[in-house]
């Protein structure tokens, strides 16, 4: 996880990079993220946990009733890790206590978006929770092993790629700021800005294609080191600092935590008809 920038071309995007509010994922993972919420709160005993299966009817399969039970051993662990934690997390608290950014997320959908107004301007994050599972790519186990060894379970520290957009009440336009966060931090990639409010802002198919063949403004880094500065210093008195830079890992991981007990629940329920 709005007013994300185009689709690139396949020259500019990366193998996964959120764009125009939707995630486009090249090399996506389907896999569990390694490390979960319930990984932290339980220790998984060795041998296998006991569970009851149910009696209700199963598909023709010889394989349903074994698959249904293994979910259902998942299921109940990862329900008890979230029955240890707060309904509503500190961090989650402390973050709308601040009452500057509203949050926007759907159940069921893996994009997230803060907004807030500044002015006569209205101004959009959006970040995916899928980003959570890059872990897996650049990391692997070595670094887990390290962070444990360390003493530490920081979910923060693998990137999560997030897309702004800024519009005025007063006239036409869109300025679309592509960037990641990271250890509290935002690194921002590059800059665009469209003419046409609509066609910068809109999450539809039809807007991405529109934006594909559309200039966007040279990479960020390439730009003179003033001009940088400015442009942070612009974003900072936005809101778009490192409070909010620190928040996105953590309710990324918070809301995929979420979403998997769900999955888990509905996969089983289907297995079971």
């Amino acid at each position: 996880m709005s007013a994300i920038a185009a689709l690139r071309t396949a020259s500019r995007v990366g193998p996964a990079r959120l764009v125009a509010g939707m995630r486009v994922s090249l090399a996506s993972s389907v896999t569990r993220p390694a490390m979960r919420l319930g990984a932290l709160n339980l220790a998984r005993p060795a041998g296998l946990r006991a569970f009851s299966a149910t009696s209700g009817r199963f598909g023709s399969g010889t394989t349903d009733i074994s698959l249904s039970q293994k979910l259902q051993e998942e299921l109940k662990y990862e329900q008890e890790a979230i029955a240890e934690t707060p309904e509503t997390p500190e961090f989650l608290k402390a973050f709308l206590e601040q009452g500057v950014w509203s949050i926007e997320d759907t159940r069921g959908n893996d994009e997230v978006a803060l907004t807030r107004k500044f002015g006569d301007e209205n101004i959009r994050i959006m970040f995916s929770i899928a980003d959570i599972q890059v872990e897996d790519e650049f990391e692997g186990d070595s670094a887990e092993a390290e962070a444990e060894a360390e003493g530490e379970n920081d979910l923060n520290i693998y990137p999560i790629r997030a897309s702004l957009s800024i519009t005025k009440s007063t006239g036409p336009g869109a300025l679309n700021v592509d960037m990641t966060c990271q250890d509290g931090h935002f690194a921002i990639e590059n800059i665009s800005f469209y003419e046409d409010t609509k066609l910068g802002t809109e999450l539809t198919a039809e807007a991405d294609w529109k934006r594909r063949g559309l200039y966007i403004g040279p990479q960020f880094d390439t730009l003179d080191i003033g001009v940088q500065d400015e442009f942070e210093k612009y974003l900072q008195e936005r809101g778009v600092n490192e409070s909010v830079a620190a928040f996105i890992p953590e309710y990324a991981t918070y809301k995929e935590q979420q979403e998997y007990v769900k999955w888990l629940g509905k996969v089983k329920n289907f297995i079971d008809l």
